[in-house]
């Protein structure tokens, strides 16, 4: 199959006039006047721009449904909603749960990546965002289920399911901090996340081995010009991805601007969103045992403090143009960031020979027209555009 006539992000993200030719589920190639055969299937993609397909690392629900609810209906389910709106790979996120709970979201996550759904984003993995945090800056997580960092607890959770675990976090200054990270950081990538570190516990954390920030200015300290915090530490360590909610709720435009500025290609952005997505407002929504109002596109707690989002990556890209934020950095922070951060850049993220071929087809207005995610050796073609 080719894509012809239109515009791509090259695997520099920069913007290119070509074709993009697709071949058992893989990129064959991308480039002007790619010779065909006749009997070859040409997909006129005048007046459109195709990238990379977005790559979801931090999402805990979405349609009703949530990733601890701890079946593979659920997963697929998340799995059906994500593609539409451009997201082909995602991992679904776990809360600061109890174990049992843990283990099943685990387990339904692994019986999704061992037969994906075939109208779906794929599961690209598990991203563990408790139970290791500090109750101080617990935010949306439950306190009465949160524990100290235990590596061996993580080690049987990891094997349980296979090792599908991409990134877990971890509040470091918590009792056992250090060996967690020094030994999980062997199996995964290891976050800071809802933690009462400051600048130098931060830094230190950084060199036992966390490269990695769940959801950046939130659930820890910021940035003071006497009293940098964490997000000081992030801003200042090559070593460092830090992950951005861009939803208009969580970080103002302007710090999201200075982010992206200074984070470079260390910024991805994430929805970190939660059942409510794509629901009614106005409606209780359970996460992680506490009930969620949303309102106004905010989702919150009884107390007022934010549970989530309901955003998903394509809504993001668009905020971010609108604020600023040039077009090919907005969606390689969607993209291949995300891709690195969990080890999979070799794979997906970006449009290069080799790669799967997942592919989201944007108008002049970012609003997608199609998407083409691949299963394997098989691709699959969703069109959302009149034609």
């Amino acid at each position: 199959m080719f894509l012809i006539n239109g515009k791509y992000l090259d695997q520099d993200f920069r913007l290119a006039a070509g074709d993009v030719e697709i071949d058992k589920g893989r990129i064959l190639r991308a480039g002007k006047d790619l010779s065909r055969k006749s009997e070859d299937i040409a997909v006129d993609m005048a007046g459109y721009t195709i990238v990379p397909g977005f790559v979801d690392v931090h999402i805990h629900g979405c349609a009703g449904v949530d990733a601890c609810d701890g079946t593979p209906e659920a997963i697929r389910e998340m799995s059906r909603f994500l593609l539409p709106h451009g997201v082909t790979s995602f991992c679904p996120t776990t809360m600061t749960v109890g174990r049992r709970v843990i283990e099943s979201a685990l387990l339904a996550a692994k019986a999704c990546m061992d037969e994906p759904v075939p109208d779906g984003a794929k599961v690209a993995g598990v991203n563990m965002e408790g139970p290791f945090i500090s109750k101080e800056r617990k935010g949306a997580q439950n306190e009465a289920d949160i524990a100290a960092p235990d590596f061996q607890m993580f080690r049987e959770m990891f094997d349980l399911c296979g090792g599908i675990v991409r990134l877990v976090d971890v509040a470091p200054e918590q009792p056992g901090g250090e060996e967690f990270v020094k030994r999980a950081k062997e199996l995964c990538t290891v976050s800071i996340a809802h933690t009462v570190s400051g600048y130098e516990q931060a830094k230190e954390a950084f060199d036992w081995g966390v490269t990695h920030a769940t959801h950046l200015f939130n659930a820890m300290s910021g940035l003071h010009h006497r009293d940098p915090g964490v997000v000081g530490a992030v801003l200042d360590d090559s070593r460092v991805r830090g992950e951005l909610i861009c939803d208009g709720q969580h970080i103002h435009p302007a710090v999201l601007r200075t982010a992206f500025a200074l984070l470079g290609d260390r910024a991805l952005i994430v929805s970190d969103s939660m059942r409510a997505n794509g629901m009614p407002e106005g409606t209780a929504f359970d996460l992680g045992g506490q009930m969620v109002t949303v309102r106004g596109g905010k989702a919150t707690l009884q107390d007022g403090t934010i549970a989530g989002s309901v955003t998903n990556l394509h809504q993001e890209v668009k905020n971010l143009v609108s604020y600023g934020v040039p077009f090919e950095r907005a969606v390689k922070s969607a993209t291949l960031i995300p891709a690195r951060a969990i080890g999979l850049e070799e794979e997906i993220g970006s449009i290069e020979p080799g790669k799967a071929a997942d592919l989201v087809v944007l108008d002049e207005n970012l609003e997608i027209v199609s998407v083409f995610v691949s299963y394997g050796t098989d691709t699959q073609m969703l069109t959302f555009g009149e034609d």
